[in-house]
């Protein structure tokens, strides 16, 4: 029984790291039809905005006061990341809206120079950030099972953004006016919504979540500049296992890649796993092309 509660809360922490990473791509990917391949970079800048914060902690401030500094790191890695997405998106995704192959190749260029750029600033080794006390340590659930802190605060994160964008996309009137902005701009437009200003906004918002999820993943381990690569490939593979602008398909997404890849590794080993994981995804897709939960439109249905 602690085996099984034990890889069932790994397969949990995996699927709540996912889909932080995911749910800024289900937001410009999902929704803009945008392909983003800099997302990753955006998660570096959260995880540099983090240690950033720290180190003005640990320079300005009592040494009291340090334990305080990762709230302050989460809601600085959110403006960062959300502040060079809207220029980002104002100076070049503005022009590369129907351009699937164009916006793919101008922003694996613009995260080549992201990552470049950390590697001027910071240097290519990676660093570590010093989590807060009150995170270290774990729950004692029952004899011969400890949930972690951290992983545990991940998931309440998890759980506070997923909330916030749900009221956001779905019960808010920017949201409504982004929806109707992504289903017909035309429309949209004719009734007086400014597509531009929707645009700039939307691409922002999924930057800043993604660099919340750099902020988190410092909780993990030692970040450097290409941090973000080693999660791209799999928020691409949650967005569309979901379903492509389905905010419960990521949900479903994460969840199924991240319980299936931690039960695949404990069988076999981690690289096995991968690959189970990956045939199970291709052969899910041939039968569903359309992800778990398909965005149903007359255009689809014609």
């Amino acid at each position: 029984m602690e085996i099984w509660i034990t890889q069932l809360f790994n397969g949990l922490s995996v699927s709540s790291i996912l889909l932080l990473v995911a749910l800024g791509l289900a937001v410009t990917f999902g929704l803009m039809r945008v392909i983003n391949m800099a997302h990753g970079e955006f998660i570096m800048i959260g995880a540099y905005g983090a240690y950033m914060t720290q180190q003005v902690f640990r320079s300005v401030f009592p040494k009291g006061f340090f334990d305080a500094y990762f709230p302050v790191a989460l809601l600085a890695s959110f403006v960062l990341a959300f502040a060079i997405g809207w220029l980002l998106e104002v100076t070049l995704i503005r022009y590369l809206y129907d351009r699937a192959l164009d916006s793919l190749l101008a922003t694996w260029g613009v995260g080549l120079m992201l990552q470049q750029l950390a590697r001027t600033i910071f240097g290519a080794p990676n660093v570590a950030v010093a989590s807060p006390t009150w995170l270290d340590g774990g729950w004692a659930l029952m004899p011969g099972v400890v949930l972690p802190y951290k992983r545990l605060f991940i998931l309440a994160l998890v759980a506070l953004c997923l909330t916030a964008m749900y009221l956001y996309i779905y019960r808010g009137s920017a949201g409504r006016r982004m929806r109707a902005v992504m289903q017909n701009r035309d429309m949209a437009a004719c009734l007086g919504v400014s597509t531009r200003r929707v645009d700039a906004f939307t691409f922002a918002i999924g930057s800043g979540i993604a660099g919340i999820a750099g902020c988190a993943l410092t909780l993990i381990g030692p970040i450097g500049p290409s941090i973000g690569t080693y999660y791209i490939v799999d928020a691409f593979m949650v967005v569309v296992l979901g379903g492509v602008g389905k905010l419960v398909g990521t949900v479903a997404g994460a969840l199924g890649i991240g319980i299936f890849n931690t039960l695949f590794e404990w069988w076999t080993d981690a690289s096995l796993g991968k690959v189970l994981v990956f045939l199970c995804i291709v052969a899910f897709l041939q039968w569903k092309p359309m992800g778990m939960f398909a965005v149903r439109s007359r255009s689809l249905d014609s």
